[in-house]
């Protein structure tokens, strides 16, 4: 493997000359305050026993942000039957847009090359939300069997597009106004594990005041909705470390589900806090649900500051298209 592969890189090549798979597993050393890193370590000495009868095994650790993305992109480059991330949802995230540059796949140098590089994933950070819309146990050891099966099948990606033009891309949840702003905060407290979403949501609700939003749905009219709380746009169920905000939705339907919080106080949040985590909060008032293919946002106050997150990650600011990309990626499952 090229350039972002090293130095920050190991492989492990056992004696043989078959036909091997490239595995590339991203690592943030850093995530979960230190405890992906200290984890993986102890992970490694297993993972190399189970797979390295029949894989080329690149470790590659990252040293800061966006990193995870680049080393994505080389490693498909390459050829790389795989780009495993290890980690939470920021690190997936990474390596998600990883696939992607200019608003179109990434390819293999050998474009003749098949299969094409899948996406896997081993949960070791702080929120893994992606990993329970699958149903899976959050456990590294069944991951890593996954891995050594190897059966793939095809997910859906959102992408944000806004006035700059450029492209972004998530596999999870994305949400604007309370939720984004949320989230901004929560990455303060990631020290607390998953507790970090409610007391992030808490400092959110502090001089927070619901807009009148302008939607456009599909190929339908604008509409104004008053009043929003928040919005959040489900490729995939779960976010803030359990919350089932969008629990209709299913990442190989191919359109997202769309919740809509408006009108909602603070005590509303706190009386429905239990509701959110189940994922039966769409039966409460001011509270509404629509499955959509592409739904753009705009603010009509016009005061730039209505947040635009992405599986956890501060985007700025509306206004935002999402649109969903059917079966974009392979993922190991």
């Amino acid at each position: 493997m090229a350039s972002d592969l090293s130095p920050d890189s190991t492989i492990y090549r056992p004696d043989g000359n078959s036909r091997r798979r490239d595995l590339v597993f991203v690592v943030n050393p850093r995530g979960a305050n230190g405890r992906t890193g200290k984890e993986w370590k102890k992970l490694l000495p297993y993972l190399r026993s189970r797979l390295g009868g029949e894989c080329n095994i690149c470790e590659s650790l990252t040293s800061g942000p966006c990193h995870a993305i680049d080393i994505t992109r080389e490693a498909i480059r390459e050829g790389a039957d795989a780009v495993i991330a290890v980690g939470g949802d920021g690190t997936l995230h990474e390596v998600v847009n990883g696939f992607f540059w200019a608003g179109k796949h990434v390819i293999n140098h050998d474009q003749k090359a098949a299969p094409s590089t899948a996406l896997g994933i081993i949960p070791l950070g702080t929120g893994s939300d992606f990993f329970r819309t699958l149903g899976w146990k959050n456990d590294s050891h069944d991951a890593i069997e996954r891995i050594a099966k190897g059966l793939r099948s095809w997910v859906d990606v959102g992408v944000i597009s806004g006035e700059s033009g450029g492209s972004h891309y998530f596999i999870n949840v994305a949400d604007v106004h309370l939720s984004a702003k949320a989230g901004y905060y929560a990455s303060r407290y990631k020290r607390f594990g998953n507790l970090c979403y409610v007391i992030g949501a808490l400092q959110a609700f502090i001089g927070h005041q619901n807009q009148d939003l302008r939607i456009k749905i599909d190929d339908g009219e604008w509409e104004i909705y008053p009043q929003v709380t928040a919005l959040c746009i489900g490729n995939a169920k779960f976010f803030g470390g359990g919350m089932k905000i969008t629990p209709n939705a299913d990442p190989r339907s191919g359109s997202f589900e769309v919740v809509i919080l408006q009108d909602f106080k603070w005590y509303d949040f706190i009386l429905n806090l239990h509701k959110l985590y189940k994922g039966t909060h769409l039966s409460v008032k001011n509270v509404s649900s629509r499955s959509v293919r592409c739904i753009e946002v705009e603010e009509i106050a016009g005061s730039g500051s209505i947040h635009v997150q992405s599986d956890g990650e501060h985007l700025g600011f509306l206004p935002r298209k999402f649109c969903i990309l059917p079966a974009a990626i392979e993922m190991i499952s």
